[in-house]
């Protein structure tokens, strides 16, 4: 099974050489959905760190994500190769269908705070062994 295969997850992907994790941000959101945005539609909202020790490191498992709000943007959504999307009301989010994590960060992103956290998973790489979050102003 694929990392996250079959919970509903934000779109992206890894950051290429000479682009900025905006540019990714921008260039994921496309690939994986259709829908186009100019940088001065996104703003970030999270910088996120996952750890999964029971996961050998070369597999990629333990990353530094950067969440970003997309504002405005051109488009319809539509399926492509690695994402199905939907529309979810903010009023029902289905957390149980989502990595654990995020019914921690998520809702404080959806009351337009900015938050920093580390999440280190257990042994079944889908319980949260230990978290830190805070609320931030700025993103180093």
């Amino acid at each position: 099974m694929g990392f996250g295969k079959g919970k509903f997850n934000g779109f992206g992907g890894k950051v290429r050489d000479n682009e900025t994790v905006e540019e990714a941000a921008l260039r994921e959101l496309q690939e994986e959905t259709g829908i186009r945005a100019l940088p001065d539609d996104i703003r970030k909202v999270a910088e996120l760190e996952f750890e999964f020790p029971s996961v050998p490191k070369e597999n990629g498992w333990d990353q530094r994500v950067h969440v970003f709000l997309v504002e405005k943007w051109e488009g319809e959504a539509s399926e492509t190769e690695e994402m199905r999307p939907v529309w979810i009301n903010i009023d029902n989010i289905p957390f149980e269908k989502m990595w654990a994590d995020d019914k921690h960060w998520l809702p404080l992103v959806l009351q337009e705070k900015q938050v920093k956290a580390n999440f280190v998973f257990k042994e079944d790489n889908e319980s949260i062994e230990n978290m830190d979050l805070e609320e931030t102003k700025t993103f180093n």
